[in-house]
């Protein structure tokens, strides 16, 4: 379970951060990079769309590995051929 809620972790504190509500500007975090691209959205678009992607990809990878660790771990999985 845990390693299914990173994702949702991941999604509260990017969101937190592109509201200005997380670390302060010299650390880098997704969510800020996103608020600070939207102002050059229509010029320079892979300013918001790196981070994004970053931010999905991350989100899927954690979710993929946590239902695999649980189809692993399953003890009511029938390995019956």
């Amino acid at each position: 379970i845990a390693s299914m809620d990173i994702g949702v972790m991941m999604m509260q504190l990017a969101g937190l951060s592109f509201l200005g509500l997380g670390a302060q500007p010299p650390a880098p975090e997704w969510g800020s990079m996103l608020n600070e691209g939207r102002s050059m959205l229509q010029n320079a678009p892979w300013l918001t769309l790196y981070p994004g992607l970053s931010i999905f990809a991350s989100i899927v990878i954690f979710n993929l590995f946590g239902d695999s660790l649980r189809d692993m771990f399953d003890p009511k999985k029938n390995y019956v051929n």
